[in-house]
């Protein structure tokens, strides 16, 4: 129960709603659709993976789990097709890559290339999973540069999903060949929108912080403040 208590102070439990709602909100603002599916991608998509880095791993799961719920529910919580199913599990994937750096980072997008393969259409466009590569370079290069972590994030989220995608849809060949380039823009978007979400966020809490409007009670990344908020955190 202590343990607990540590992850779920009262401080993070507030950051919790706030990300919630933040997420929230960006859920409601449409990228593109996924192929064979209702379900869109959303401003979130860029958004989302970034709460975990403040708040800490397992908060910032609950942060991105309710998200997603809040919204399901709003919304009528309607499962349209299993592709809204589906939409929970990547992101929470992209959380832990981008918060933690572990492992896990090499071993799901290695689980998610060998379950994409094993499908018999899977097998016919493996050159598809050399995306997900990425995740397992980035893990090298993650502590160094930023977008190294958010691609490494998004490409976990795209391995996780795409994978499962595979399994419970099986689209046909042409279209996850058809894919490829749409993908390499999309998650190439996605990798800066996470490089611009988390340094608005790391930028912002500092502000909030120093006129002691919020008291954060979390370090925030010093290395990605701007100027004079840069200079005061020394």
């Amino acid at each position: 129960m202590s343990n607990i208590k540590q992850y779920f102070t009262k401080k993070k439990v507030l950051f919790i709603i706030i990300f919630t709602v933040l997420g929230f909100i960006a859920l409601q603002i449409p990228i593109t659709q996924l192929e064979g599916s209702k379900a869109k991608f959303m401003v979130y998509d860029a958004f989302a993976p970034v709460a975990g880095a403040f708040i800490g791993t397992l908060p910032g799961v609950v942060a991105v789990f309710l998200m997603q719920f809040v919204n399901f529910v709003v919304h009528g919580a309607v499962v349209e097709d299993a592709g809204t199913i589906i939409r929970f599990l990547p992101m929470l994937f992209a959380v832990l890559y981008f918060t933690r750096k572990g492992k896990f980072n090499l071993v799901i997008p290695i689980i998610a290339i060998i379950a994409f393969v094993a499908h018999p259409i899977g097998r016919e466009v493996w050159y598809f999973t050399l995306f997900w590569i990425i995740p397992i370079i980035a893990y090298y290069l993650r502590d160094r540069f930023l977008l190294a972590r958010a691609l490494g994030a998004t490409f976990t989220a795209h391995a996780v999903g795409g994978a499962l995608w595979m399994w419970v849809f099986a689209l046909p060949a042409p279209i996850w060949i058809s894919l490829i380039p749409v993908v390499a823009l999309e998650r190439s978007l996605f990798a800066l929108g996470i490089c611009v979400s988390f340094v608005l966020v790391n930028n912002l809490l500092a502000l909030l912080a120093k006129k002691r409007i919020l008291n954060l009670g979390f370090m925030i990344e010093s290395k990605y403040l701007f100027g004079v908020l840069r200079n005061e955190s020394r």
